[in-house]
């Protein structure tokens, strides 16, 4: 579920499994006999609501992927202009080797001889 809001809802006999859950939230929500099985639905989702007679078992513990922030795609960006950065020197330096030696022997990866000739 990601970005689900449930408002003023009833959840009787339901039983929530493997649920992954991106910014949802339950708010003033009543929740009876209710099992909730390897779910990452904490404490903090449930706003003003009521939970009766109903089971946790198997939360999902540590740090859970979140995609609900708009900066994932800057990030994304970033990261990739981090890449572009770090081969930089090797490209200048590339460059300045093709412009001394020449492309075709810097293809050929010999230097002082001749270049090939395809024909």
């Amino acid at each position: 579920m990601k970005s689900v809001v449930f408002e003023d809802s009833l959840f009787e006999e339901c039983y929530f499994e493997d649920i992954t859950s991106s910014n949802t939230f339950f708010k003033n929500c009543t929740f009876i006999s209710t099992v909730f099985y390897n779910t990452d639905l904490f404490e903090y989702k449930f706003i003003e609501s009521r939970v009766l007679n109903s089971t946790f078992l198997h939360n999902k513990e540590g740090c859970q992927l979140d995609f609900s922030d708009d900066n994932n795609a800057y990030m994304i960006y970033f990261v990739s202009f981090l890449g572009t950065l770090a081969v930089l020197p090797g490209n200048i330096v590339s460059a300045l080797l093709m412009d001394k030696i020449g492309r075709l022997h810097m293809l050929g990866g010999r230097r002082g001889f001749p270049p090939l000739s395809l024909f």
